[in-house]
């Protein structure tokens, strides 16, 4: 048994740090992303934790662009060439954070060989403004002056989009499980489909739907659990989840996740206090 957990970052090394020692364990390896647009050298100091290794082919990440499926990809692959045999790929952020401990987490993993974990919807039947991703234009990943004037003229002119090859649409959150051999099936499916990489590329936030739509409609489709095992309160509305703080730890504590987000430890560090001393202390909730 082996997981690579595969970190996307641009926030503080700190943070990072904190995560992955509060993850350690002896099948546990850590892939960092550093988005592109910042600087690295903040964060090297992590190259002497052990089993931490650095993402090579760094990607300048675009919010709500395709360039968050194409860093996913290019890690994926970067992860595949190691030529290690890995059972998963933990898809995090940085400013996630286990709620279970290490030795839980790895006992999961055991348990669930041969399953796929990603949280999905229907889009054509149960996610309406999902859909409008989809069917509409979006210029995200492109930047010119007049974008905007642009992006809703082509809407106005043109036709609904329609997944290619009559694929159904599905989606939610972009973190995943995945073992490497069905991540790889994703990022093969696309990579090498001009006409599906077109598509995805000119949908919003195409990041919470690529995986979805590829798996759900492939052969390992009876292999996916719906369930991605993070704790995430959209209560507030809008585009971000909440920021978690103390007041939200017994509803973190009550959960069966396995990683929470999105944290910040310079605003709030005693939510994660909390979840250190209660939650992963002593291999608490193995």
């Amino acid at each position: 048994m082996r997981i690579a957990h595969l970190i996307l970052t641009y926030t503080s090394p700190e943070q990072t740090e904190r995560m992955i020692k509060s993850l350690s364990h002896p099948n546990f390896d850590f892939y960092i992303h550093v988005d592109k647009k910042f600087d690295i050298n903040p964060h090297l100091f992590l190259k002497d934790t052990p089993n931490v290794y650095f993402i090579n082919n760094r990607i300048d990440v675009r919010w709500a662009g395709f360039s968050t499926v194409t860093a996913t990809f290019e890690c994926i692959k970067e992860i595949s060439k190691t030529g290690i045999r890995y059972d998963f790929i933990n898809f995090l952020s940085g400013q996630d954070y286990p709620v279970k401990s290490a030795d839980f987490i790895n006992d999961f993993f055991a348990q669930h060989k041969g399953k796929e974990f990603l949280s999905y919807r229907d889009i054509k039947n149960d996610w309406k403004e999902g859909l409008i991703r989809m069917e509409k234009y979006f210029l995200t990943s492109y930047n010119f002056i007049g974008k905007y004037r642009l992006e809703n003229l082509i809407n106005r002119i043109m036709p609904k989009r329609k997944l290619p090859y009559n694929l159904h649409p599905y989606g939610k959150s972009m973190f995943w499980m995945l073992s490497p051999e069905v991540a790889l099936h994703v990022v093969h499916t696309v990579e090498n489909d001009k006409k599906l990489k077109y598509f995805f590329s000119l949908c919003w936030a195409s990041d919470e739907f690529v995986f979805q739509t590829i798996l759900l409609n492939s052969r390992y489709k009876d292999r996916v659990i719906n369930n991605n095992y993070r704790y995430i309160d959209w209560s507030a509305g809008g585009a971000n989840p909440k920021t978690l703080d103390e007041s939200d730890f017994e509803k973190i504590a009550a959960s069966d996740m396995l990683f929470a987000r999105k944290f910040n430890m310079a605003d709030h560090p005693e939510i994660l206090n909390l979840i250190d001393k209660n939650l992963l202390a002593n291999g608490a909730h193995t």
